[in-house]
């Protein structure tokens, strides 16, 4: 079974390297890498994390080569044996000297085919001219946890290859006694698999010729096979295609079986029928008779079970009817409960409404108050730090001046008294500039925390300027749509209801004529009404609100054909009207036992004409508007529903401004004119064009505002800059004029001065300091107790501030609780009606069902009478009549055929057996082969999912790693993967950032190219496992730079990894390597003339020849 690369992932967990790559190296890639990274496509879901750090993992245990010997191999006869070190091992010498040959024998000696090796194309090449065979003998180390097969081997494992010089050759695979375990290749094989060596592998050896035929290669397509060779991802990707294919061939096997199936099947039954005839005439004329005999009573069967079906139908139709009758009082009661819960809602809302109004004046106060105290706490503030400033400065200065009274008693040198007076003039200049500029500064920072205000203050308004013209213009947006509508309608007064309704209702004529619908639906109802007092017409369209819009359907079916038109002009999401089905009937309602009368106010139902039964019926059943007064005056209608007890079946009442009054509430209108159902348009559009003019002057007015707040706020703004920097200056004055100070303080002086002076000035000095003490004092008492004042304000702010916010916060989900409570009543009043026509329905059903009854007994009594007269005592059957007669009528068939011919009894019952084993076999085949095909395709599809994302990691850690080795010789360098078009190019720029363009690999000197060869090796190296890595003359055509560049990262990749071994040929005599018991040199010297075993001497470091010692 195959292995994909890094299979052996749990086994090399512990042994994961670690990024070789310092800090100073680990440069960040460029941006041109990074897009060309993007460009890849599919390499955007791996990141590889570098790190910085030596390996401190141990030597490896298995895998790597411990020793080779050579005999008769190429042109050597004996090479070896030499040891190899764990780490790295430079094997040096000069052309010829058989560096190549031990390169060329590793890969032979463990499996490997003689073209891998560039030195051959046949093994026969490889044995010596003159002798018959060669001799390859390689160890293997084998410790550890991970040792292969411990037990039989022990800790080595020794390969010996003989080549015969016919090209064949034979393994002997010992143990580490010398014993041999094995002789098969598949050992071998084994082995090299439990240990992840891969010699055919470039990345674990690349011969010299390899890594110049790949970087020189013209085709991106030889290079990416490269790459995909490297990391055994194209072994995957043959792996899987042969998989696919066989899995269509499958395929084609599972279509061929299923038609020969058919083709079996029917031959089966025809064997299968031939083989029932030949039972006997007489057996099938008894089994005729009693087919009859059962046919009779089955029909009576069928018949009593279809009465019973009946019968249950019935039963069950009535407890439905019992159900509808109890879902109709349920319903009610919901219907109750949802106008119970809108005015619980209503009152709710409209309580914290009324309380965040009451609360907004004193929001505003505390919010003024709490301003002020902040100015007035920052005020004392400054104030106290200037004073604590001075007084700082003026205990320092006492401590200057008793230092230097101090010194001046200690002198008894008067001879420069004069130069003494005169510096001590110059620093008392120098101290009133200093208290002058911190004035000065005092006085600045004032004027920052002035403008620093005024800056804020001028942004929170415009902010509030900002938010109001934002409500104005989507008040103006409304007021604009609105317009439009009006003037629409007055061409068509439908339009008024929306744009779309004159297409919708062509649309229903249209369905109407086609016969799609019982009866045409009726709508919009606002413009199937009309007012008898037009002053009435918001009081009306409050209480009606969306019914205006809404439609009547007869029947469900015709509300569904309505709803499939509706969709061709409201798209989804958008608000649809409402569609109330019931039945249409050519009498409106009776109300007068339940509508509410008064002398002198009407009923929404008298106020209104309306010619169609179906629109009034409607509206009384959605709205019961023969139950809803309006009364013009709001106080009249205060006092007629709230003063006393309101008219009999009186719900609510309406005002002519829209407001509903309740017996114990009242609610105002949010709308301030009529949209429907107005009369003079002229008059609306006029108001309603006065005021957009109104909006859209208020709007301007406040963008002014807005513009001026702008200009102040830049104006302070530059205010504000300039006093900074004067601030700044003065900061630069203070200190130079202190440092001054200081220095003419500090000047060693021989001379005495007048000690009494500074004396005097050194108790004016004090007497200044408890002056500003204690004024720091009264400050801070002050500062304190305006900081308290501030602290209770902001707290009572915050306080009513946090309120507020709740009260909105609970007004927010009341007002879409209020909205879905209005939904909710109007669903359960269509919900009432919904069951009153179900049961309407059902009963009609439920009587036809009761005749379909009596028809049925009838037909019972008659079937039975025919039954008895064929078979007098009722016998049980289990099979319908329709089975029995076809039953009937194949026996009577089958009757005839064996009257008219006989066949061979035995070699029917053959030919009967033998093709239904054959139909059975070929069904298992098929099915098995499914449950293959569909497992196969399940793992197929993950394990595809498993290599792409395998391959995205690959790629990326190789760009990473590649583009950050050249970046330790300040070369740039782009590898370009196209997985689509299986490509991959790869230029280099020699030389810092953008002074040279990329290159291709060709157009580099031969110390670059080796360089680049390197890196790139390198880069496969960290993505790739194996135990061990040789390289051939990597460094042959580098110059020194290059040369050690190069051979430090490959020490340092190999310090980070001493669980890998690594081999590298080189001409290079390697004196320049650093001492360390990890690097063994394997010089190896010319050959002399006639001599037949060339001296083979590792050159061991101080610390290996005391580890040998011992």
């Amino acid at each position: 079974m195959f292995k994909p690369p890094g299979h052996n992932l749990d086994l090399m967990a512990k042994r994961k390297e670690e990024n070789f790559f310092s800090p100073d190296n680990a440069k960040r890639p460029r941006q041109e890498e990074l897009e060309d990274f993007d460009k890849d496509g599919d390499e955007d879901e791996c990141t590889v994390p570098f790190t910085s750090g030596t390996s401190s993992l141990t030597a490896a245990e298995v895998g790597i080569i411990e020793s080779i010997q050579l005999r008769n191999f190429m042109c050597h006869s004996m090479l070896g044996p030499f040891k190899f070190g764990s780490n790295v091992n430079f094997i040096v010498g000069n052309n010829g000297s058989g560096k190549s040959a031990v390169l060329t024998a590793l890969i032979v000696g463990l499996g490997g085919k003689a073209v891998a090796t560039n030195r051959g194309s046949s093994l026969k090449g490889f044995v010596k001219d003159g002798q018959n065979s060669a001799d390859v003998s390689i160890t293997l180390r084998n410790r550890g946890d991970d040792a292969y097969r411990a037990n039989a081997y022990g800790n080595s494992i020794i390969v010996q290859q003989r080549i015969s010089v016919d090209g064949s050759r034979s393994y002997k695979l010992k143990s580490e006694t010398g014993t041999v375990v094995s002789t098969r290749k598949e050992e071998l094989i084994a082995i090299l698999d439990h240990f992840n060596i891969q010699v055919d592998n470039p990345v674990s050896v690349l011969t010299q010729e390899m890594s110049k035929q790949f970087l020189q290669s013209k085709n991106e397509g030889d290079k990416y096979k490269f790459f995909m060779k490297a990391t055994q991802l194209e072994q995957m990707k043959e792996d899987y295609s042969y998989i696919m294919e066989t899995k269509e061939r499958t395929k084609e096997q599972i279509s061929q079986g299923e038609e020969r199936l058919i083709e079996l099947k029917r031959q089966c039954l025809e064997k299968e029928e031939r083989f029932q005839s030949i039972a006997g005439l007489s057996t099938m004329k008894n089994n005729l008779e009693e087919l009859k005999h059962e046919m009779a009573w089955a029909v009576v069967n069928e018949i009593e079970k279809q009465l019973n079906a009946i019968r249950d139908n019935i039963k069950i139709g009535e407890d439905r009817a019992a159900r509808l009758d109890r879902k109709m009082e349920d319903q009610q009661v919901r219907l109750n409960e949802a106008e119970n819960k809108y005015k619980d809602i209503q009152d709710r809302l409209e309580k914290i409404i009324q309380e965040t109004n009451d609360r907004a004046p004193e929001c505003l106060a505390l919010k003024t108050d709490v301003t002020a105290k902040k100015r007035v706490y920052n005020e004392a503030e400054v104030l106290y730090n200037r004073s604590l400033n001075e007084y700082r400065a003026l205990m320092k200065d006492d401590e200057q001046l008793c230092k230097r009274i101090e010194e001046l008693k200690k002198s008894t040198d008067q001879s420069l008294e004069s130069e003494c007076l005169e510096r001590q003039k110059k620093i008392s200049w120098l101290k009133e500039r200093v208290k002058a500029l911190k004035d000065q500064e005092s006085s600045v920072s004032q004027e920052v925390e002035q403008f620093h205000q005024a800056i804020e203050k001028d942004k929170e308004e415009s902010i509030r300027i900002r938010r109001e013209e934002l409500d104005v213009k989507h008040v103006l947006n409304y007021n604009q749509r609105q317009l439009k509508e009006l003037k629409d309608s007055k061409t068509d007064r439908l339009k008024r209801f929306g744009p779309h309704v004159p297409a919708l209702l062509d649309a229903i004529d249209d369905a109407y004529k086609r016969g799609l619908f019982t009866y045409k639906p009726i709508g919009p109802l606002g413009a199937c009404i009309h007012l008898r007092d037009p002053e009435l017409a918001l009081a009306i369209e409050s209480c009606l609100k969306g019914l205006l819009q809404a439609y009547c359907c007869h029947n469900h079916a015709d509300e569904r054909v309505l709803q499939a038109l509706m969709e061709r002009f409201y798209s989804r999401g958008t608000s649809r009207p409402q569609i109330i089905v019931s039945e249409f009937r050519n009498e409106m309602y009776d109300v007068r036992h339940r509508a509410v009368y008064h002398p002198e106010f009407p009923t929404v139902l008298t106020a209104l004409e309306i010619d169609n039964a179906v629109v009034a019926n409607s509206l009384i059943d959605m709205r019961g508007i023969e139950t809803v007064l309006l009364i013009k005056n709001n106080t009249v209608a205060r006092k007629v529903m709230q003063s006393k007890k309101p008219p009999r079946n009186c719900r609510e009442a309406f005002t002519a401004d829209g407001d509903q009054v309740f017996e114990e509430r009242y609610y105002s209108s949010e709308n301030k004119r009529p949209k429907f159902l107005s009369k003079d348009v002229d008059s609306e559009i006029s108001d309603l064009e006065n005021e957009i003019e109104n909006k859209m002057a208020q709007i301007l007015n406040l963008q002014q505002h807005s513009s001026a707040l702008e200009k102040d706020i830049k104006r302070n703004e530059e205010f504000l800059r300039r006093r900074q920097i004067h601030y700044r200056e003065l900061k630069v004055k203070i200190t130079e004029s202190i440092s001054e100070i200081r220095e003419l303080e500090n000047i060693e002086e021989h001379q005495s001065v007048d000690i009494a002076t500074l004396e005097d000035e050194a108790q004016e000095n004090k007497v200044k300091m408890k002056m500003v003490e204690k004024n720091m004092e009264q400050q801070k008492e002050n500062m304190e107790h305006l900081k308290s004042l501030k602290i209770e304000a902001e707290s009572k702010y915050d306080a009513i501030k946090l309120k507020i916010n709740q009260l909105s916060d609970l007004a927010e989900p009341l007002k879409d609780e209020l909205n879905v409570a209005d939904s909710e009543v109007d669903n359960q009043k269509r919900g009432k009606q919904h069951y009153e026509e179900k049961q309407k329905e059902h009963l009609d059903t439920l009587n036809k069902k009761k005749r379909e009854l009596d028809m049925k007994e009838k037909e019972l009594e008659e079937k039975m009478s025919q039954a008895r007269q064929i078979c007098p005592e009722r016998i049980e059957v289990q099979k319908s009549a329709s089975i029995l007669d076809k039953e009937i009528n194949r026996l009577r068939q089958k009757i005839q055929a064996e009257r008219a011919s006989h066949g061979d009894r035995e070699e029917i019952m053959r030919q009967y057996q033998e093709a239904r084993e054959t139909y059975l076999d070929l069904d298992n085949k098929v099915k098995t082969l499914r449950r293959f095909i569909k497992l196969l395709e399940e793992i197929m599809t993950h394990r595809y999912k498993t290599y792409q994302q395998f391959r995205r990691c690959l790629t990326l850690r190789c760009k990473l790693y590649f583009d950050n080795l050249l970046s330790q010789r300040t070369y740039c360098g782009k590898m370009n993967f196209d997985h689509k078009n299986e490509t991959l190019s790869i230029s280099v720029q020699p030389g810092e950032g953008n002074k040279a363009a990329f290159s291709d690999m060709r157009a580099l000197s031969g110390g670059e190219r080796s360089f680049s060869t390197v890196c790139f090796i390198l880069s496969l190296w960290s993505i790739a496992e194996s135990p061990f890595r040789c390289l051939d003359e990597f460094d042959v055509y580098m110059d020194m730079v290059n040369r050690r560049i190069a051979m430090d990262m490959i020490l340092k990749m190999a310090d980070s990894q001493r669980f890998r071994q690594f081999i590298l040929l080189t001409p290079q005599s390697m004196s320049s390597l650093p001492s360390s018991k990890l690097i063994r040199i394997l010089r190896m010297s010319d050959p002399e003339r006639g001599q037949t075993t060339l001296p083979f001497q590792p050159t061991l470091t101080q610390e290996e020849r005391k580890t040998d010692a011992d």
